[in-house]
């Protein structure tokens, strides 16, 4: 009776010490508005690249580093028809979330009313993985695109303040 106790206790703490393993430390999500595509790398390592679809024109996706705060498995869209948005991943206090979406023809195209689309398959994945990483240990970063006429990648290579010249910046207030 002894032996079996001692077992069954090994065997709980060696499952319990294989699931700690299987967790992510850290989860970064990179999404690339140029390419429409996703980034997901996990304690550092790329581990998956998905077809997005992220604002069409006149429904901006933002560009920035945010962190997830809101998830929910089956979440309808109060502002658009009671749309589906399986797997909702919210990144901005504004309601843009990453999601699921039947909508996979338009994959790797601008086609959203400014969340970030992903075929229904991949954002079930994304969800277990900022479950089993934890929202404080994911990082959501949106970059690329043609917000104000310039791609986000060019604006930021614009000098804030150049060290050529004691004026302002001109084009400083416009990536801010």
């Amino acid at each position: 009776m002894r032996l079996r106790l001692i077992a069954a206790v090994a065997m709980i703490i060696c499952a319990a010490s294989a699931g700690n393993a299987l967790t992510a430390k850290n989860l970064l999500i990179v999404i690339n508005k140029s390419s429409q595509k996703m980034t997901v790398s996990v304690d550092g390592e790329k581990t998956y690249t998905w077809l997005v679809s992220t604002g069409a024109s006149g429904y901006s996706t933002p560009s920035g580093s945010f962190r997830p705060f809101r998830m929910e498995r089956d979440h309808f869209s109060k502002e658009w028809d009671d749309a589906p948005m399986p797997h909702s991943i919210f990144f901005t206090m504004e309601g843009h979330a990453i999601h699921g979406s039947p909508y996979t023809k338009r994959l790797g195209t601008r086609a959203s009313h400014g969340c970030v689309r992903l075929a229904p398959a991949n954002a079930a994945k994304l969800f277990s993985l900022v479950q089993k990483t934890g929202m404080k240990n994911t990082r959501v970063v949106v970059r690329g695109g043609f917000d104000f006429g310039f791609s986000d990648d060019f604006a930021s290579a614009l000098p804030r303040k150049p060290k050529w010249s004691k004026r302002r910046n001109p084009f400083a207030d416009l990536f801010d």
